[in-house]
C-alpha cells in the first residue's frame, strides 16, 4: 500500500509543478502583452486547465487573455470567467 501512495503523490507534485510553470507562463505572456492588463485578471491552473478571473475593460481585452492562455504549452483547456467592465 505504501508504495502506491509514494507514487500517487509524485504523480501530484508533478502535476502541481506543470500547473505553477502554467500559471507562470500565462501569466508572462499578459505582462508582455499591451492589450490585457495583468494586474486585472488572476489565473489559476489546476491539471492543465487555466482559471481566467477578475476584470477586462473591453470584450477584445477579454478575447485576447484568453487567446493568450490558450495558446500556452501544456494548456488543456481554459475556462474564462473574466467580467467586462469599462
Amino acid at each position: 500500500m505504501g508504495g502506491c501512495a509514494v507514487i500517487r503523490d509524485q504523480q501530484t507534485a508533478g502535476a502541481y509543478v506543470d500547473d505553477a510553470a502554467i500559471t507562470t507562463a500565462v501569466k508572462a505572456k499578459f505582462v508582455e502583452s499591451k492589450q490585457v492588463d495583468a494586474a486585472a485578471i488572476s489565473v489559476e491552473t489546476l491539471n492543465g486547465t487555466v482559471q481566467l478571473s477578475g476584470f477586462a475593460k473591453s470584450s477584445a481585452e477579454k478575447a485576447a487573455a484568453e487567446s493568450l492562455a490558450g495558446g500556452v504549452k501544456n494548456v488543456k483547456g481554459v475556462r474564462n470567467s473574466i467580467v467586462v467592465r469599462p
